[in-house]
């Protein structure tokens, strides 16, 4: 199996009930079998129950396990772009009441590409990289999305599992639309491939600079 993320060889790793996982060789990512993957509608579905309330203060003290750190990198009247926002952009107002400006982008509820043709002095991605179906290709996108000496805030589970056995009981892979799982070696192939410095903050939140 072709790894989605570096294009080299990976290995069956697990399965669980619901579908395969392959873990590359080479960057170590673990990917669930492309097979198995939902169609759009469907992961739209699953999208339109989440209930991400920008007046939620326990929503608001998750995200600040990554607006926090980044704010520190930032200047005020900095421009970025909150990217996979989803349905209720929260991310976005927490760094604006900050000082910031904040475009947004979702694929499927602020599908503005307009958005995409621009380089911004931060971009952030909070609980989306696991989503990626095409992470070869969407990490990419990421990193053309910031300007030079610019900053890339990235919040997801790093896989930080030592066996099958952890991993087949790790509740974060059952969500359907969570595909691809990164670990610390994953985040470094990552800073290598697009020359970053990076620093990984609580085990969850990535803050490249390229």
């Amino acid at each position: 199996m072709q790894c989605t993320l570096c294009s080299e060889h990976s290995e069956f790793y697990c399965a669980d009930r619901k579908r395969s996982y392959y873990r590359c060789l080479t960057c170590d990512l673990v990917f669930a079998d492309p097979d198995s993957l939902i169609a759009e509608t469907d992961e739209k579905a699953i999208y339109d129950f989440h209930e991400n309330d920008p007046y939620d203060e326990r929503y608001r003290q998750f995200l600040s396990q990554l607006s926090e750190p980044l704010l520190t990198k930032l200047k005020k009247g900095m421009r970025g772009l909150d990217f996979g926002c989803g349905p209720g952009p929260t991310l976005n107002l927490m760094l604006e009441e900050q000082g910031m400006q904040v475009e947004l982008y979702d694929l499927y509820y602020y599908p503005d590409k307009a958005k995409l043709q621009q380089r911004y002095d931060f971009v952030t991605a909070s609980e989306v990289v696991e989503h990626f179906a095409h992470p070869a290709r969407s990490w990419q996108q990421l990193f053309s999305l910031i300007k030079p000496a610019s900053w890339l805030a990235v919040m997801t589970s790093l896989n930080e599992l030592k066996t099958t056995a952890s991993f087949k009981n790790w509740n974060y892979k059952n969500d359907p639309t969570h595909v691809s799982f990164y670990s610390r070696q994953t985040i470094n192939w990552l800073a290598e491939r697009y020359q970053a410095d990076y620093e990984i903050v609580n085990g969850r939140v990535m803050l490249f600079r390229c």
